[in-house]
């Protein structure tokens, strides 16, 4: 019954930044955790940043530092500001919602899923 919905992606160039914003549609964020999740071609899905139930955040080796997760005003939008943008960045970009986080690496992702946005950074 909750259907996240991803927005925000587009076209950068390398070191620019991009804003990403996944709403979850009947439910508001602070009842379950949410997560954004990321594929680049040829490669497996992997973790990018979360925000657990608990409002930890949890980040990625590879965009911590660039990358920051919130919640807005509203709590029922996750924002994850990405910054200093690397080619390798380049991918469809997934929120998720429901999941459990223990950390950038350990983690459960959720049933709900958005249908993606598309992130690609040019050098």
């Amino acid at each position: 019954q909750v259907q996240p919905v991803e927005s925000g992606g587009g076209l950068v160039q390398a070191g620019g930044s991009l804003r990403l914003s996944c709403t979850a549609s009947g439910r508001t964020s602070s009842t379950f955790a949410m997560g954004w999740f990321r594929q680049a071609p040829g490669k497996e899905r992997e973790f990018v940043a979360a925000s657990s139930r608990t409002g930890r955040l949890y980040y990625a080796d590879s965009v911590k530092g660039r990358f920051t997760i919130s919640r807005d005003n509203a709590k029922n939008t996750v924002v994850l500001q990405m910054n200093s943008l690397k080619p390798e960045d380049t991918a469809v970009y997934y929120c998720n919602a429901g999941g459990i986080y223990y950390s950038g690496s350990s983690y459960t992702a959720g049933d709900w899923w958005g249908q993606g946005t598309q992130v690609t950074v040019s050098s």
